[in-house]
């Protein structure tokens, strides 16, 4: 299990890895964005990078933002159940979140299908879609995998990652 754990936080890192260069990218070209336009001469397309951008950062980080417990959480209740439905309830959310991000991950990929047979590209610097969405894809794959494990661990082990050193 812990040979496991070390695979899936080298993926996590990854995935957070390629949020960071996309946020660092996205700084980047909003600076000369800015500064063009103060200038009068606005970056060309820089509407389809940051909106490629985005999307990969968002996705890059969600990994990581479950490892480290990062979502919201209501716990109103938590206090007043007990443990062993806590843990059932931590359990359900993960197979429940690991659910909805490979469902993401499956329309995307068909949706990168359509894209490249289609031969879809943005609006400005036509940049294939396909490309941006197979990486979405994947991203999401790595958080629905975190959080899959996140259940097992919860299952087997009854250790809860987002709260471990």
């Amino acid at each position: 299990m812990r040979a496991i754990r070390r695979l899936a936080d080298r993926l996590i890192g990854l995935s957070a890895l390629i949020g960071g260069v996309c946020l660092l990218g996205l700084t980047g070209v909003i600076l000369v964005d800015v500064v063009g336009r103060a200038m009068g001469a606005p970056l060309f397309g820089s509407q389809d990078l940051i909106t490629m951008g985005m999307a990969l950062l968002v996705f890059g980080g969600m990994a990581l933002c479950d490892r480290q417990g990062g979502h919201i959480a209501v716990d109103l209740l938590e206090p007043r159940l007990p443990p062993a439905l806590n843990r059932a309830i931590d359990i359900g959310s993960a197979l429940l979140g690991a659910a909805i991000f490979l469902l993401i991950a499956y329309t995307v990929h068909e949706s990168a299908k359509l894209s490249q047979m289609l031969n879809m590209s943005t609006n400005l610097l036509r940049l294939p879609r396909a490309w941006v969405q197979w990486g979405l894809a994947g991203l999401s794959v790595v958080a629905a995998l975190g959080m899959l494990l996140r259940a097992v661990e919860l299952t087997v082990t009854g250790r809860d990652v987002r709260k471990a050193p």
